[in-house]
């Protein structure tokens, strides 16, 4: 998270509906080797306080449950060029949104598995209507159960929520329309306009 406490106001409600709009992020859990890192998809309980995923059996953060845990989620990212402030004496920088979930992350019982798997694509699926949502329904029978034999569930129990959103609020509301305005006409980011957007609603 970003030191500079401009960039870390935003309540803890927000950042879990950020979150929750993206629903993929990288779970970080530390081993004697160093940090393990899976990227994964997630579903965010209506409270915030926890996250079903999950886990391939040989994913090697599996033999370390339980453990403690944190899902980065990142968001709109791009350039801003000092040029776009209007500004003397600027210089280059990054704006982006990031939350972080910390946690105890376990191994939840294996017969929870199905429902957490339905849970998530129905969320996914949701968001493609009108058309009719994809289950598990549709498929060969069998063909479900022997790949859920390959994956785990886990639940990350959510004790902090840290969010960076770093819009240039630092900068006087003309320098960061400017940044924002120069964001979004360079495209350069895959979410410029998105970004350009948060940095405007301030």
């Amino acid at each position: 998270m970003h030191p500079n406490p401009a960039f870390r106001q935003t309540p803890a409600d927000r950042n879990l509906a950020f979150a929750r709009s993206r629903s993929f992020g990288t779970l970080v859990v530390n081993a004697e080797t160093g940090p393990l890192l899976s990227h994964i998809p997630f579903r965010l309980a209506e409270d915030g306080a926890s996250v079903e995923i999950h886990l391939v059996r040989s994913n090697p953060i599996v033999p370390l449950l339980p453990a403690r845990a944190v899902l980065s989620v990142t968001g709109p990212e791009g350039y801003v060029s000092p040029d776009w402030y209007g500004l003397p004496d600027q210089v280059p920088t990054w704006n982006y949104v990031a939350v972080h979930l910390r946690g105890r992350l376990e191994l939840m019982p294996e017969g929870e598995l199905r429902g957490v798997l339905d849970r998530l694509s129905a969320q996914f699926e949701a968001l493609l209507l009108p058309k009719t949502p994809w289950t598990a329904e549709k498929m060969t029978p069998g063909t479900m159960d022997r790949m859920m034999r390959m994956i785990l569930p886990c639940r990350l129990h959510v004790d902090e929520v840290n969010g960076t959103w770093k819009l240039g609020q630092n900068k006087p509301e003309p320098a960061r329309l400017g940044a924002a305005d120069g964001l979004e006409a360079a495209g350069l980011a895959p979410e410029a306009a998105a970004l350009a957007a948060l940095m405007r609603d301030l």
